[in-house]
């Protein structure tokens, strides 16, 4: 799930996230910083960060412009 998820955010520039526990995150190319050696993705919110633990991570998905 690490190298997908960081690939889809380099590729879209914003992924959302659905976690096994229901919450939803949206993870942005400029405040996303995924690291590789704890599996961890740090997202720096306007005033809060958070780190999401990726092998809770059920789905993903991007807004698609039609």
């Amino acid at each position: 799930m690490f190298k997908r998820l960081r690939d889809a955010v380099d590729e879209y520039g914003e992924v959302m996230v659905l976690t096994d526990s229901g919450e939803e995150h949206e993870l942005h190319k400029h405040n996303s910083e995924f690291l590789e050696s704890s599996g961890l993705v740090k997202v720096d919110a306007d005033d809060e960060i958070h780190w999401l633990d990726l092998e809770k991570i059920e789905r993903y998905w991007i807004h698609k412009d039609f």
